[in-house]
């Protein structure tokens, strides 16, 4: 059995005065999906660009399928393929040129090489477009494509950084089923990172939440969201400066209370049931919500809870050169 492992002790990376990731630590087990998010800035593109060699940590260790990013990077190269953010696809090549090179690179004669370029359109579901130039492939077969350039040569570990931005939810839902494919199957280790919390939810085993270059929570999705509390009522207000109030209100009523602009969100057990004692409260301080719901925890409410904000597609975490 392969060491398919990543396992990272105290990772810290500088640029001058500025620390990007200030110490992280986790070990993702051979085989498992493992997720990691953060907001805008909060260092998991510079994780990875450490994790798959293409800057050095300035403290701290990082292992990937055995082999340490520092002192033996090429064999990290070996046993990992990477996905990055941006598709470098020449236009004007096709998908078996591509393929095959990427094979040709990886040390395989020719035969060798157009066999695995086969394998993988077939695996990738692109067989029937062998002859069109990838400049007019749809961003759905980019992405399939990339993710078949970072399984050329087999690797025991898979590095996907944000694979279904700016996809329609399709092409998106068929990335996640070729993501859940290789795993089950072939048992790569996968280190996601992705802006869909529902990405997350559907493929992680674990997740673990990075701000300010920390990691904040780190677990299974429904253990992270079990944490939260039972269901939730969700208040809005017209203003903003309503739901301090509101907070005041109902205090001593429930367990927590988290805001999300002008919504006000209460855990309490018995959500539902204690609905009418919560309205009539807040209608005796002439306070009055413009709607009202009930919500069970959601990966989203993790994400607002440790961080402070919440999670939005727009969030493009600034690269690193």
């Amino acid at each position: 059995m392969h060491n398919r492992e990543i396992v990272v002790d105290n990772l810290v990376k500088r640029y001058g005065d500025f620390t990007a990731v200030g110490g992280v630590s986790f070990r993702v087990e051979s085989g498992e999906v493992y997720g990691f998010l953060g907001p805008n800035g909060a260092g998991k593109s510079t994780t990875v660009s450490m994790l798959t060699t293409l800057s050095l940590p300035t403290t701290g260790t990082a292992s990937v399928g055995g082999y340490d990013v520092r002192s033996h990077a090429y064999d990290v190269r070996r046993v990992a393929g990477v996905a990055l953010q941006e598709i470098g696809l020449d236009p004007l090549m096709k998908s078996l040129e591509l393929l095959s090179l990427q094979g040709r690179v990886f040390g395989m004669n020719y035969k060798e090489s157009m066999r695995r370029a086969h394998q993988l359109l077939e695996l990738v579901n692109l067989t029937e477009f062998t002859a069109r130039p990838v400049g007019k492939y749809s961003g759905g077969m980019r992405r399939r494509l990339d993710l078949a350039l970072a399984l050329v040569h087999e690797p025991d570990v898979l590095f996907l950084d944000e694979p279904t931005t700016g996809l329609d939810p399709a092409s998106r839902r068929d990335i996640w089923k070729e993501v859940a494919r290789l795993n089950s199957e072939l048992g790569i280790t996968i280190f996601l990172t992705t802006q869909y919390l529902e990405e997350a939810d559907q493929l992680a085993n674990r997740i673990a939440i990075i701000n300010q270059g920390v990691i904040a929570v780190e677990g299974k999705p429904t253990e992270l969201k079990a944490n939260m509390g039972g269901d939730a009522i969700n208040l809005a207000f017209e203003d903003v400066s309503l739901v301090d109030k509101a907070i005041s209100e109902v205090q001593d009523m429930v367990t927590r209370t988290q805001v999300d602009r002008d919504t006000l969100r209460l855990y309490l057990p018995n959500a539902a049931a204690a609905v009418p004692a919560v309205v009539t409260r807040l209608q005796a301080a002439h306070l009055h919500p413009i709607s009202l719901t009930l919500t069970q925890p959601t990966l989203d409410d993790v994400f607002l809870k440790v961080t402070g904000q919440r999670f939005t597609t727009e969030e493009k975490e600034e690269k690193v050169a």
